[in-house]
């Protein structure tokens, strides 16, 4: 298991120069090395001990995670610092999870009440995924994103609330995060595009009903509306960036 953990490590992470350094510097591994035994002893029903090693965990590299929860085979917790995972959360093979993430609960209800991740998911950071929701195979869950429902596989989901915007991406690289849609971006876009379509029909109507809207100084009106153009476009997008 170690080995694959490490592996994982060196395929996903261009920093990771030697077996050494992952090993004593990557807080995501040793989290993971130190679940791994918490986890056994939990199942095992012994007492204390595997909360006390968690928060050992948690004190040494910044990530949290429940010794109930359920680690699959070469997940990487990259950076780490503020990920939380719960108790009754399942993590799937290959997992990617970013820092800042949070696989939690959305209530004190008993039985399992964290998400469910397939295989090769991809959680960016600062991403809440809440509550008994699965979330299939090869998702890409975008940074800052809150997901409250179920996800189908090869889906990208992105926003707040999480919306699917892509179907079908598993040739999509997980470490390409500027491939992501910005999903409010373009329902604005969509909405400004159809304002702009409405004020052209009512000047027209204007024009044909010769109404005195239309004796309005045209130069000021034209260099207003040219303004407030020019902001929503920056705005949309990205101010430049």
């Amino acid at each position: 298991m170690l080995l694959t953990d490490l592996r994982t490590i060196y395929e996903r992470d261009p920093a990771a120069r030697n077996w050494l350094e992952v090993l004593f510097c990557y807080p995501g591994l040793q989290a993971i090395v130190l679940h791994r035994l918490a986890h056994r002893l939990e199942k095992i029903g012994m007492p204390f001990i595997p909360r006390f090693i968690s928060h050992l965990s948690r004190f040494l590299t910044g990530i949290e995670i429940h010794p109930g929860a359920t680690i699959g085979k070469g997940v990487f917790i990259d950076h780490g610092m503020g990920v939380v995972v719960g108790e009754t959360a399942i993590i799937g093979d290959n997992a990617l999870i970013y820092q800042g993430a949070t696989l939690g609960g959305t209530g004190k209800q008993s039985g399992k009440r964290h998400p469910t991740l397939g295989n090769n998911v991809v959680v960016g950071a600062g991403a809440k995924v809440l509550g008994n929701i699965k979330i299939g195979d090869n998702v890409r869950i975008g940074a800052g994103s809150v997901v409250l429902r179920d996800v189908p596989s090869n889906t990208t989901v992105v926003g707040i609330p999480g919306r699917v915007t892509r179907q079908d991406n598993t040739s999509v690289n997980p470490l390409a995060h500027d491939k992501v849609r910005d999903v409010e971006a373009e329902v604005i876009r969509a909405l400004f595009e159809r304002v702009k379509t409405l004020e052209k029909q009512v000047v027209e109507m204007e024009s044909k009903l010769h109404m005195s809207v239309i004796q309005v100084d045209n130069g000021q009106t034209d260099n207003s509306k040219c303004n407030t153009d020019s902001v929503i476009e920056d705005f949309l997008d990205g101010a430049g960036i």
